[in-house]
């Protein structure tokens, strides 16, 4: 992956508008040392994300890494948001936040995700 990113994918012409999803970057560290999945993010795909002016939401395991993985990878990006399953209320609710977000205001707190038969998501009022 890092060789295709650093040979080709870094060299493509900027695709604005375009919305790159990667639900479980932790994956990474099943089969690559920490140190070095963590090196290519802040390398590869966070810097092409920025300069072909990409929206990506890079997914990410809590409690799965090193306190310093997390913190490396947050200082990188532009925004924070904390998806969680609160099991505590009957029945199970979705929940979301935006922990962080640079320049731009926001709301911190937790939000009521709805999500209906057909798996629409919004949030709920």
């Amino acid at each position: 992956m890092s060789l295709w990113i650093a040979r080709d994918a870094m060299d493509d012409a900027p695709t604005p508008e375009f919305l790159v999803i990667s639900d479980n970057g932790s994956v990474l560290d099943r089969f690559n040392d920490e140190k070095n999945w963590v090196e290519l993010y802040l390398t590869r795909p966070i810097p092409m994300g920025k300069s072909r002016q990409l929206t990506q939401l890079i997914g990410l395991m809590s409690d799965v890494h090193s306190n310093w993985a997390y913190k490396q990878l947050e200082a990188a990006v532009d925004g924070i948001i904390d998806f969680k399953l609160d099991e505590g209320s009957d029945p199970a609710q979705n929940l979301v936040r935006v922990r962080s977000l640079r320049k731009v205001g926001f709301d911190g707190q937790w939000h009521r995700l709805k999500v209906t038969e057909n798996s629409e998501v919004t949030l709920e009022k």
